[in-house]
């Protein structure tokens, strides 16, 4: 691996982690302002920013994680991660634990020079028709 996909992947475990601490301050730290969680499924959902903060650190829990298959590229000062993961997790009193497939959007600020992640795309294999209403009821704006 070279260096720049070790600090994507390095970043990728920082926010990972975070979610699993429930560490509202370091995932708003790491996330651009105009993120977007996308739930990709037959019916797709999204979380914007303040709804994908207040969501990982209350009803949408992850508890643990493993990268599988892992792939970083950089384009400019855009960067995308991709990987096969495995996450232990529970939307409210739903269980999500499983294997999905994650695709994570990074850019690079032109001031600071640090990585803000910008999209995270996850898909699961299964059509787990409850998840796009769960990630729906989320959403702040409505």
């Amino acid at each position: 691996m070279d260096e720049f996909a070790a600090k994507i992947e390095a970043l990728e475990h920082l926010w990972m982690r975070s979610w699993v601490q429930r560490d509202r301050n370091q995932m708003k730290a790491l996330a651009g302002r105009d993120f977007i969680f996308l739930l990709g499924s037959k019916s797709p959902a999204i979380l914007d920013r303040a709804s994908w903060l207040e969501a990982a650190t209350t009803r949408f829990r992850c508890t643990g994680y493993r990268f599988d298959d892992v792939y970083v590229r950089r384009h400019g000062p855009i960067a995308v991660f991709a990987a096969r993961m495995t996450m232990d997790a529970t939307m409210g009193d739903h269980e999500w634990s499983g294997e999905t497939w994650l695709t994570d959007v990074w850019r690079i600020s032109k001031v600071r020079r640090k990585w803000r992640i910008l999209e995270r795309t996850i898909s699961r294999p299964d059509t787990d028709k409850a998840m796009p209403d769960a990630i729906r009821s989320m959403q702040l704006w409505r």
